[in-house]
């Protein structure tokens, strides 16, 4: 029974599909994995949990027992109950009714909505106001959310008398027990539609299309999940909507990298500027900036420029964006540069000299992780 997938997920409904939807949805199944149809091996498996499936939605009284109580409810993972709605209908069979007549089912929220947007880098530090389309069930506007025919109404139950519940009484050697279950006409909701609504079927919701807006802050990372209250789907029964939340990836960079709030940048200088020094413009998100390279920078140096990095999110401030420099050998040089260099390596000597253990390769992997 763990094993067992969700039957509204293995038919691929919602779990407020109408008859008809699950109708349609077992068709179009059936039809692409039946054995003499589909070859592949586990096709066979595939169509029996279809035909599985269809089975228990399709008939009214299952699919109650299975929306309350899952495959237990259907495989008598709950013990002996069949003759009781649930397990409150238990202890009234033994205790009697002391709580009073129960209400019929009252107005439930709708379900929560995922949404996934991408932004780009920029987007993500300095924030964005982003548009997207949503599908979602809302209200009915033909019905209102009645699931009635425009000019009709929902009718009390007659079999329930408007509670959602029936009760029958069981004698035994014991005395006489009160059986309560939900009413098997109207499901439990108090009221019955004789004339359902032609664009619900009586469902109350129809699903839209919804466009909409979100405002992206400033300093948003990878997996920023933003909630968007009330644009879920619509609730049931007068219930209210439920929540959409919008879950955020960023594209990386073709230059910057970020960790945290500060953004890493990776520059090459030649040999010349590592040694005598100079300026060099680096770019940052918001344009170029100078900065000075001291005499005798070292490959996988570092510079912090302040105040250029990624907004806080919670407080005020920014962080830093960090320089790394990379002295680059020249590989392709004129003959005026080799005489140069020749003369220069005659002053240096060729003595090799070795390094500590925190040398030029260590340095190098710190930079690369950084």
């Amino acid at each position: 029974m763990a094993d067992k997938r969700d039957y509204y997920e293995v038919l691929g409904v919602g779990r407020e599909a109408s008859a008809e939807e699950i109708k349609k949805a077992y068709r179009r199944l059936a039809r692409q994995y039946h054995p003499d149809v589909n070859k592949s091996p586990d096709a066979e498996g595939q169509f029996k949990e279809i035909n599985e499936a269809y089975q228990i939605l399709s008939d009214q009284d299952k699919r109650m027992a299975y929306d309350r109580f899952g495959h237990a409810g259907l495989e008598g993972g709950l013990g002996d109950m069949s003759g009781f709605g649930d397990l409150g209908d238990v202890f009234e069979s033994f205790f009697g009714d002391f709580a009073g007549t129960r209400s019929r089912r009252g107005p439930r929220a709708g379900e929560d909505l995922r949404a996934d947007l991408t932004l780009t880098f920029e987007e993500a530090v300095f924030g964005v106001e982003k548009e997207f389309d949503v599908e979602r069930l809302e209200r009915c506007p033909t019905c209102g959310g009645s699931g009635a025919e425009l000019g009709s109404q929902p009718m009390r139950c007659p079999e329930c008398g408007g509670t959602g519940q029936v009760r029958r009484v069981r004698s035994s050697i014991f005395g006489s027990f009160v059986n309560v279950s939900t009413c098997p006409r109207c499901r439990g909701e108090g009221e019955i539609v004789s004339n359902v609504c032609h664009e619900c079927r009586g469902q109350q919701r129809v699903r839209a299309k919804k466009h909409l807006t979100v405002s992206v802050p400033p300093g948003v990372d990878d997996g920023t999940r933003i909630r968007l209250g009330g644009e879920g789907n619509a609730g049931l029964n007068g219930g209210p909507s439920g929540h959409l939340y919008v879950f955020l990836s960023v594209k990386p960079h073709r230059h910057f990298r970020r960790k945290d709030n500060d953004i890493y940048l990776n520059v090459s200088i030649n040999v010349a500027q590592a040694a005598l020094g100079d300026k060099i413009k680096v770019p940052t998100l918001e344009g170029e900036v100078e900065v000075a390279i001291p005499a005798g920078t070292q490959t996988g140096q570092a510079f912090t420029i302040k105040e250029q990095g990624v907004p806080h999110l919670r407080r005020n401030g920014r962080g830093d964006q960090i320089v790394t420099v990379f002295v680059a050998t020249p590989t392709s040089l004129t003959a005026e540069q080799r005489k140069l260099l020749r003369e220069l390596s005659k002053t240096l000597g060729r003595e090799t000299i070795p390094q500590n253990s925190r040398g030029l390769f260590d340095k190098l992997k710190e930079a690369f992780r950084a």
